[in-house]
């Protein structure tokens, strides 16, 4: 599987961007897409989540309310619309591929990331 995230750049506080993430050769057992961040000295973290079947959505507390998670199945493509944005929002923002598993999700497939900078 591949992915391929496009759509970061530099942005306001208050301003918008839409990330996109295209997946190629995803095999059946690939049933969630997640995007996740990781600022300059901190811990990568989870963002947002969706299943390519089901319309459950799911978002880290931070970003609820701003940021929407969608997906284009006839194109593999998941979207990160992300409103308001903040300065803590600064990161680079990847997204990634899994699999429900008993307790939780496997990750098992990570594009390359997208910058996305937000300045106060």
């Amino acid at each position: 599987v591949q992915l391929v995230e496009s759509g970061g750049g530099v942005v306001q506080a208050g301003g918008s961007l839409r990330l996109s993430c295209v997946a190629s050769g995803r095999p059946f057992t690939i049933d969630t897409m997640g995007w996740f961040r990781q600022a300059p000295g901190k811990e990568r973290e989870f963002v947002a989540r969706i299943s390519w079947t089901f319309d459950n959505t799911y978002y880290t507390d931070s970003v609820k309310g701003r940021f929407t998670i969608s997906r284009d199945n006839s194109k593999n493509t998941v979207y990160l619309q992300m409103n308001s944005l903040k300065p803590e929002d600064t990161a680079v923002y990847s997204c990634a591929a899994g699999r429900l598993v008993t307790g939780g999700i496997t990750w098992d497939y990570w594009g390359q990331g997208t910058q996305v900078t937000v300045s106060s």
